[in-house]
């Protein structure tokens, strides 16, 4: 049964973009696919990679920074402790090296005090911190990166303790270890991280007071989870996708949804905005805003509690004094305002309108096989029925079984991820079995998400932020 949603405009705003402190920590969820605050109220990670933050900017550039990233509804910041480009020779804004002869055992606190403001700063702002206390250049160079490696498994469990120790206080840090290296076989690598990530957590006071993951490579058919899945400090998965258009990315969020014992996943490293596509400008182009957004969306109604977006100039903090690295577009004050910046934060809003903790993924909603490729139609549901959403990249037509939906009859909405407004029809629908839902429009770059309701529930809006 065709059935055609005539679009009445309604309106088209989300909540304030104003954060505030989250209420203490974050912790996994009791149901474990999800982190939560302290009290047990949803958090949607919305990240962005910003690696160099702590290295490259100074206090004034870091103000700027945030500032403008908590506007755009950003509460994650992925910032490395030991950076990545020439993190250990080339000193920070105030002319500090963050380790006296290259020497993990004695790091230098007058660089860490840079890092103590940026950490304190961002959570005055609302903002967590997601941590990472080294690139993993500095373990192994592997074809690129200019280390040096000074880690092995005896002063990465020093090290870690030192800045566990340093930052056990701080309610807005999340620990993040890899730093773009995966372990290498027949090597002590999958030590040095565990020695690293023991000493963080003997130096916070616990396990428990320790929020940690590892940022890998990408990776199949895991991410983090190909090597420290069982480990009882990897308290979430992380992947890096990776920094091409048209890969099944929920197929690596899937994977890792899927293993037991259950935790939750995060894709830590998209295809970065103003980004070389496979870094390949000359043949391939760079990225747009409709291959990132449904990158995101993918990853999310495959099972992600979150999102992470980055920006291609942003995360080396790239001005035109600096050497750029694969093909940065414009300085990194010009980027921060690119497209993607702003309309991530729909998908935010969008998730949190609904019941959050006790969402699935359910591709069995979507009737008939579907290729791989950008069409792909993705479908994500509340367990116990009470709303469905289904992202549609292209705009392509689809039959759904609504079957698994509570309610006798449906109130349908779309819901536009380019700009986060939300249009309905004009009656409700019958919830008979199966029916087709032609999005409004179709064609590249004419994504949609399909959100239904059981008719019996008042919810808001979709994109009305509420955190229920």
């Amino acid at each position: 049964m065709r059935y055609l949603l005539f679009l009445l405009p309604l309106f088209i705003v989300s909540t304030s973009l104003a954060q505030h402190m989250p209420h203490g920590s974050l912790r996994v969820s009791d149901n474990s696919r999800f982190l939560v605050h302290a009290d047990g109220t949803p958090f949607f990670w919305q990240g962005d990679t910003a690696w160099e933050l702590f290295h490259r900017c100074s206090r004034e550039e870091a103000e700027e920074y945030l500032q403008k990233r908590r506007s755009q509804g950003f509460n994650v910041i992925q910032a490395v402790a030991l950076a990545e480009v020439d993190g250990l020779h080339t000193p920070n804004a105030y002319g500090e090296r963050p380790l006296k002869d290259d020497d993990p055992t004695q790091p230098n606190p007058k660089y860490f005090e840079h890092v103590d403001y940026i950490v304190d700063r961002a959570a005055e702002l609302g903002m967590y911190i997601a941590l990472l206390p080294t690139w993993g250049d500095k373990l192994f160079t592997n074809r690129w990166g200019v280390g040096p490696e000074v880690f092995n498994p005896e002063n990465a469990r020093t090290y870690g303790k030192w800045i566990g120790t340093r930052y056990k206080d701080r309610e807005n840090i999340i620990w993040v270890l890899g730093g773009d290296r995966n372990p290498r076989p027949e090597t002590d690598d999958v030590t040095v991280w565990r020695e690293m990530a023991n000493g963080i957590a003997e130096g916070c006071g616990g396990q428990d007071k320790a929020l940690m993951t590892l940022h890998p490579q990408p990776a199949s058919p895991g991410g983090s989870s190909n090597w420290f899945h069982q480990d009882e400090w990897l308290d979430f998965n992380m992947h890096q996708t990776g920094h091409c258009a048209n890969k099944p990315t929920y197929e690596l969020i899937g994977h890792d949804y899927n293993l037991s014992p259950v935790k939750p996943v995060l894709d830590g490293e998209p295809l970065y905005e103003d980004h070389p596509n496979c870094f390949n400008a000359k043949e391939l182009g760079y990225s747009v805003p409709e291959d990132i957004r449904r990158i995101m969306y993918w990853n999310v109604f495959a099972g992600a509690f979150g999102q992470t977006y980055g920006c291609h100039d942003i995360w080396q903090m790239y001005t035109n004094e600096r050497q750029p690295i694969n093909g940065p577009l414009r300085p990194w004050k010009k980027a921060l305002d690119l497209p993607m910046a702003w309309q991530v934060r729909h998908l935010k809003h969008l998730m949190l309108s609904r019941p959050f903790l006790t969402r699935i993924p359910d591709q069995r909603m979507i009737v008939g096989d579907q290729p791989e490729g950008e069409d792909y139609v993705i479908a994500t549901r509340d367990e116990n029925g009470s709303y469905a959403m289904i992202y549609f990249p292209t705009g392509k037509a689809v039959t759904l079984d609504l079957s698994a939906l509570s309610g006798k009859k449906i109130r349908a909405w779309w819901f536009d991820p380019r700009t986060g407004n939300a249009y309905t029809a004009g009656k409700k629908i019958r919830n008979n079995g199966r029916q087709l839902f032609p999005p409004p429009t179709s064609g590249r770059g004419n994504d949609w998400v399909l959100v239904l309701d059981d008719a019996k529930i008042e919810f808001p809006v979709p994109g009305q932020e509420t955190r229920f």
